[in-house]
This record gives structure tokens, sequence and C-alpha cells, in this order.
């Protein structure tokens, strides 16, 4: 019975640590669309809910950063501009 919930408890920490290492890492993309986009003269909440819905939109395996996956993505990127407000 030990075994069973210390195995338990084992794969709730090590699932959690990796929730916790994509969230640090989609921030980190995340903050890098905002920089990337912050002299296009929208207000910084509508660039930000873009970046993230770009981001949410890529696989968690995806090297490019946002500003170049949107490049060769021109659905997601009508979409997110659409769900952030961009005009």
């Amino acid at each position: 019975m030990n075994v069973k919930i210390s195995t338990l408890f084992f794969v709730a920490a090590m699932a959690s640590s990796n929730l916790v290492f994509a969230g640090a890492d989609d921030a980190k993309w995340v903050a890098q669309c905002v920089k990337d986009n912050q002299d296009q003269g929208k207000p910084a909440e509508v660039v930000k809910k873009y970046c993230e819905c770009m981001n949410e939109k890529m696989d968690d395996n995806e090297t490019q950063s946002i500003a170049q996956w949107e490049k060769s993505h021109p659905k997601e990127e009508k979409e997110c501009d659409a769900k952030s407000g961009w005009k």
C-alpha cells in the first residue's frame, strides 16, 4: 500500500513540475512576443492577449519565436488578431 501511495505522489510531483516548467517557458515566449510587438502602436493588453493566443496555438515543442511562427501561420494570426482586438 505504501508503495502505491509513494508512486502516486511521485507521479503527481512530476506532472506538476512539468506544468511549472511549461508555464515558465510559455511566459518567456510571450514576453519576447510582447517586446517584439511593443512598437506596433497597440495597447499593452491587446499585444499581451495576442501573444498569449499565438503561444497557445503553437506546439509545445516549437523552436521558432512567436514572431517567426506567425509569418507561416496566417490563419492562426488572423484568429488571434480577432480574439485580442488587434485592428
